[in-house]
């Protein structure tokens, strides 16, 4: 990665409303939604109070959709459109032009997690009777700041890896929001799903410890981590062996 293409991306990013506009919804869903679930339902229901930290994020379980398809655009609509070709005849190098376009999108899911997490807080606590202070506070905020950051880098290394838009946004926006969450409610899957990245990043967000759960808060972030690493690692073979440019 240089700063030139890091720059370059960032250009791209601030110019496009494709590009700019998925980050600014997933913060405003992330303390949005827990704000007015806190006030509708703040009172009476205790799956958001007997667990702060469940209920704190509860938004983020709206705001990742906009992120997956903010990393899927960020790179897949390059491949729809052949306008990859052009970006790799401004940076050459592969490896270079995929570094940047993570770097990019690790900074815009950590401010993006920044300020949701500080906006859920905020609403959670004006909205929520009781204490949302406890012994997993710090873990919680740690976690929902590094949460966006590493689920924007696994979707963007799986797009690369599938080398086409549609493809990736039809297998990481269900999976995120629709079939990971559905699945961990069926006894004999839930064995497995746990060890999902975004149910396994999920966990750190939590106050308490869940007994079905093999593994610890920070070990499911750890988890989250690996897979992400994977994913960059997969998109990034997968961009150098790609015929482009030729």
């Amino acid at each position: 990665m240089s700063l030139a293409a890091l720059r370059a991306e960032r250009i791209k990013l601030t110019t496009l409303r494709s590009l700019w506009l998925p980050p600014l919804i997933a913060a405003l869903l992330t303390g949005g939604v827990t704000t007015a679930v806190g006030a509708a339902l703040g009172g009476t229901d205790r799956t958001i109070t007997d667990d702060p930290g469940a209920g704190v994020f509860y938004g983020l379980n709206f705001g990742q959709a906009a992120l997956v398809a903010f990393a899927v655009l960020l790179i897949g609509q390059e491949f729809n459109t052949r306008m990859i070709d052009v970006s790799l005849a401004a940076v050459p190098r592969r490896g270079r032009l995929y570094g940047a376009k993570l770097a990019l999108g690790a900074l815009v899911g950590l401010g993006t997690g920044a300020v949701g997490t500080a906006s859920a807080f905020a609403g959670y606590a004006a909205t929520v009777p009781g204490d949302w202070r406890g012994p997993g506070l710090l873990r919680a905020a740690t976690a929902g700041v590094l949460y966006p950051a590493l689920l924007v880098v696994l979707c963007l290394g799986v797009t690369a890896l599938l080398g086409n838009l549609t493809a990736a946004m039809g297998l990481l926006t269900p999976t995120v929001f629709l079939l990971s969450p559905l699945l961990a409610g069926v006894p004999g899957a839930r064995e497995a799903v746990q060890f999902l990245p975004d149910r396994a990043g999920q966990y750190a967000l939590h106050y308490t410890d869940d007994p079905h759960t093999r593994y610890g808060h920070w070990t499911g972030l750890l988890i989250m981590t690996l897979w992400t690493a994977l994913a960059a690692y997969g998109g990034l073979r997968a961009m150098q062996r790609a015929r482009w440019n030729r």
